[in-house]
């Protein structure tokens, strides 16, 4: 369990590290379709080769899995990013994360819906500790701008989040991590070019420098580290800890990639964070705790009957 905290700890870190690399692109001329685009075919690409070793021939892993693979690639990959940017078009980039990340509390009145059973305190404190604590983090004390259809995209990229999570959290010993996540990527970027040859996903690019803290590095520096840092190994090692921690703990544990891109944004931007954003990070940290805790109090059946998304299967 220690070493599944870690394995999320980890993928949150990376994950974290996706903002700062796109940023960088975005201030050279890139679109946020063209960089989305961009990071899941070379994710799919790079994966490609260590996937089929994995495989070791057994192709019938991949055909019995399939509707696996596409739900994670569909919903968990493409279509939760594209709702996130058709959200950040409408609304403040701090509302629209916040919005997306409420996939923790879709879970917990899922399962409790489906279970017939409250949460119990704990959760619950952690659950509103957590969302807290990203409020704080998102410091979202300016002027915010309220669209409908904005509220909408994110909620619908907060569900698609929950989908992922349940996705990933399944218990499934003949599909290996990285075939889950080689094979979503590439359903995810099969949709986003799909989108973009039929209009409905803007495509641009520069070949100019970035600047990423104090130096000035070629582009494709920063398109490799959104793609092998923030996607390759932020993919694999989330579900691998998804897994581990069971859908719900894992959902909850991510909520640090907010804390984490922070910290990034602040090395790699120079954008320093405020005291009311540390102040989020302890909360954010707290409310995992908290859950974490419950988990442990929690009767082994018990726990299993919610946390694996067996109990719960995505409907397409």
């Amino acid at each position: 369990m220690a070493s599944g905290l870690g394995v999320a700890l980890f993928s949150s870190a990376v994950f974290g590290l996706s903002g700062s690399f796109a940023k960088a692109l975005l201030e050279t001329g890139w679109t946020p379709g063209a960089a989305v685009t961009a990071r899941l075919t070379g994710a799919a690409l790079v994966l490609a080769v260590p996937a089929v070793a994995a495989l070791r021939g057994r192709w019938h892993q991949l055909r019995n899995n399939w509707l696996t693979v596409l739900l994670f690639g569909l919903i968990g990959v493409a279509a939760c990013q594209l709702f996130y940017f058709n959200a950040v078009a409408r609304l403040s980039v701090g509302v629209a994360l916040l919005l997306e990340y409420l996939a923790p509390v879709i879970i917990v009145l899922w399962l409790w819906a489906a279970s017939r059973k409250r949460p119990r305190p704990l959760t619950i404190a952690g659950t509103l500790l957590s969302l807290a604590g990203l409020v704080l983090v998102l410091d979202l004390t300016g002027a915010v701008k309220i669209d409908v259809a904005g509220v909408l995209w994110g909620i619908a990229a907060a569900v698609c989040l929950a989908i992922y999570f349940f996705i990933t959290a399944k218990e499934n010993d003949t599909l290996p991590p990285i075939v889950l996540a080689s094979g979503g990527l590439m359903v995810g970027a099969l949709v986003m070019w799909l989108a973009a040859a039929t209009g409905l996903l803007p495509m641009a690019a520069s070949t100019s420098d970035t600047r990423l803290g104090p130096w000035v590095t070629p582009w494709w520096v920063a398109l490799g580290g959104l793609v092998v840092l923030a996607t390759v190994l932020a993919y694999v090692s989330g579900v691998v800890a998804a897994r581990a921690l069971g859908s719900k703990v894992a959902s909850f544990v991510s909520l640090t990639e907010v804390l984490f891109a922070v910290i990034w944004a602040w090395l790699l931007l120079g954008e320093l964070p405020g005291p009311v954003q540390l102040l989020g990070g302890l909360l954010i940290v707290g409310g995992v705790v908290l859950v974490r805790l419950d988990e442990l109090r929690r009767p082994a059946a018990l726990a299993a009957e919610l946390d694996h998304a067996n109990d719960v299967e995505p409907v397409p």
